[in-house]
């Protein structure tokens, strides 16, 4: 998966998240393996504060753009926010949140591109 085979809409909720400075961009390819989503973004804060405001950085964004949001479970605890866009889930995780759930290895048949803080334009795939 190449940067330019992301959506539209996973480009500006990466975006979002890295200007709130998310730690740990990831994305997993799941068109291949889930009929529920394409794509999930995992992410994550290193507060209660900072996910959050990840979560409404994200929100904003895309809301801005047009992209309506299905569904948001975890804002209020911030350990785990999920932000449901149907063809996009969003995952920001707290540290230890992200260490106990392990997305990335529950997925590890999906293709997976880790982003740098730059963005897009840097990121690398396995």
């Amino acid at each position: 998966m190449t940067q330019d085979s992301f959506s539209p809409e996973l480009r500006w909720a990466i975006e979002a998240a890295l200007n709130k400075k998310a730690a740990a961009v990831t994305v997993l390819d799941l068109r291949k393996l889930s009929a529920f989503a394409d794509y999930f973004l995992i992410c994550s804060g290193t507060s209660s504060r900072q996910i959050q405001a990840i979560s409404q950085e994200i929100e904003e964004q895309l809301a801005r753009r047009g992209v309506a949001l299905a569904h948001r479970e975890g804002y209020d605890n911030a350990e785990w926010v999920l932000l449901d866009y149907r063809d996009l889930i969003v995952h920001i995780f707290s540290e230890r949140a992200r260490l106990y759930y392990v997305l990335e290895r529950l997925w590890r048949a999906a293709h997976r591109t880790e982003i740098p803080e730059g963005g897009v334009s840097g990121a690398s795939t396995r």
